[in-house]
């Protein structure tokens, strides 16, 4: 007879009823739950580990909390209001109506993104809405870290100056008021959607959108200090290259998870990540050894970043050929308005973009939409894209008009991100100042948290025996293995 233990652990594989609804394809939730996670796994640790490294070290402890605030604040924001504001009911053609995703009936029932159906200029329906065989607690999930991520890779051009305080003021305003209008209108069912631009996986939601906003947000934060924009050496290489190694794999739930299932066009988005993110990092060293005659590290993960956001857009859509020549480009052209153009522009030069978010994201992420709308693959764009159909330029027919939309939607991110997040930072700046001051941006890490990240004197510090102590250790050991009693070894 079989106990009541043995009964209690059936009901999860039970065919039918609450736990295993008939509808639930266990494959494709548990593929969803794990491209969540990775994602989640690119911020936290990957992209806290990566902040928190490649800044000089009197920032480590500063820029790796900016990360880690944002990752749960976004959360909490997300659940209570954000979520039904990018992916639900539709309050006007690019913004969402606010609502709670936080009961079990609604975490419970089966995903949908109800704005998502698709009609003909007639009326009749094109394509059905999007109904993922999985709860909507999943779809949940997977969009948050999303989210997160974006706020995360917008902070990057925001490190080693801006005020905490204000820090945790804009994030969830930016989140409100920024991310949740671009998640809409081109994910959620809105007028880009519908439309018909393609962002397979956040070209432009999450890369364009935040590669703008952080340099707007920079502009009026305002720089570092003076000797920090002179010299600001990454105080942990190897530690860096960890964070960039978990933001590369990462990536395959970034792109494989926005079918919404385990299917073949997710296996075609991850491999053509790793094809793209590996020809950019490429030609990217290959152009340091070229003009500046070494390899620099740095410079190859900043060419996996800009590789990894150019395909992000038509992960799913293009062919592995043209993953290769979109490698080729992102490799190139973001390497180009770096280490050329921002030094002949005044106003690149003048904007104190910390990590350069506005070249590996900004640049790189309009880069692989336009691309996109060359290079999407007919057969593949039937199997994600809403507007039957659709194609990239290269291959005819409707195509350049495709491209023209695909441009027009990344001017409608860039033009909101601008007015936007200006707005955010002048109504931040009323209340708590947007830079901090002068003391807590000479000193770093422990005047703003009381913290530091090593154990270490700081940089270029003279050795004070008042601070220090008089003895260095190998002094000090020496006089206790003197003091010592005969016949005991002190462990130096």
């Amino acid at each position: 007879m079989s106990s009541a233990a043995d009964y209690n652990m059936s009901v999860g594989y039970a065919p039918n009823g609450i736990v295993v609804p008939p509808w639930l394809n266990k494959g494709d939730n548990a593929w969803q739950m794990i491209a969540a996670t990775l994602v989640g796994l690119q911020s936290m640790p990957g992209l806290v580990i990566l902040y928190g490294s490649i800044v000089k070290k009197k920032w480590a402890v500063n820029s790796a909390f900016m990360a880690l605030y944002a990752f749960a604040a976004v959360w909490l924001c997300w659940v209570t209001w954000g979520y039904n504001m990018s992916f639900g009911h539709q309050l006007v053609p690019f913004w969402g109506k606010a609502r709670p995703a936080l009961g079990q009936q609604f975490l419970l029932m089966q995903a949908v993104l109800p704005e998502s159906t698709h009609f003909f200029k007639d009326g009749s329906q094109e394509t059905a809405w999007i109904n993922p065989n999985y709860p909507m607690a999943s779809m949940v999930y997977f969009q948050c870290v999303f989210a997160a991520i974006t706020l995360i890779l917008l902070a990057g051009s925001l490190l080693g100056r801006m005020n905490i305080r204000a820090w945790m003021i804009f994030v969830p305003l930016w989140l409100t008021f920024s991310y949740t209008i671009g998640a809409f209108s081109l994910w959620g069912g809105g007028f880009l959607f519908q439309w018909g631009v393609m962002d397979y996986s956040g070209g432009y939601v999450i890369h364009l959108s935040s590669g703008i906003a952080g340099f707007t947000a920079a502009y009026w934060v305002g720089p570092r200090s003076t000797k920090d924009r002179e010299r600001f050496p990454p105080n942990n290489v190897l530690l860096m290259l960890t964070g960039a190694g978990i933001l590369w794999m990462g990536w395959a739930g970034f792109n494989g998870g926005d079918p919404y299932s385990a299917n073949v066009d997710a296996s075609i988005a991850v491999l053509n990540t790793n094809i793209c993110a590996a020809t950019s990092l490429l030609v990217w060293t290959c152009l340091d050894v070229i003009f500046f005659k070494k390899p620099s590290v740095i410079g190859a993960v900043q060419g996996m970043i800009t590789g990894l956001v150019c395909i992000t857009p038509g992960a799913g859509l293009v062919q592995g050929w043209a993953a290769i020549v979109m490698g080729i480009l992102s490799g190139s052209i973001p390497w180009f308005t770096m280490m050329v153009v921002h030094k002949r522009s005044r106003l690149l030069m003048h904007v104190d973009d910390t990590l350069g978010v506005f070249h590996t994201h900004a640049v790189a992420g309009f880069l692989g939409g336009a691309t996109t709308g060359l290079f999407a693959e007919p057969t593949l764009c039937g199997l994600f894209v809403p507007v039957t159909n659709s194609r990239g330029a290269f291959y005819g027919g409707n195509g350049g008009m495709q491209f023209l939309k695909q441009v027009a939607g990344a001017l409608f991110i860039i033009g909101w991100n601008v007015i936007v997040t200006s707005i955010i930072c002048l109504v931040v700046r009323l209340i708590v100042p947007l830079r901090m001051p002068e003391e807590e941006l000479a000193i770093g890490d422990d005047a703003v948290h009381g913290e530091e990240a090593y154990a270490l004197w700081g940089d270029g510090e003279k050795y004070d025996s008042s601070k220090h102590g008089w003895y260095s250790d190998n002094e000090t050991n020496l006089q206790a293995r003197n003091k010592a009693p005969s016949g005991v070894t002190q462990n130096v």
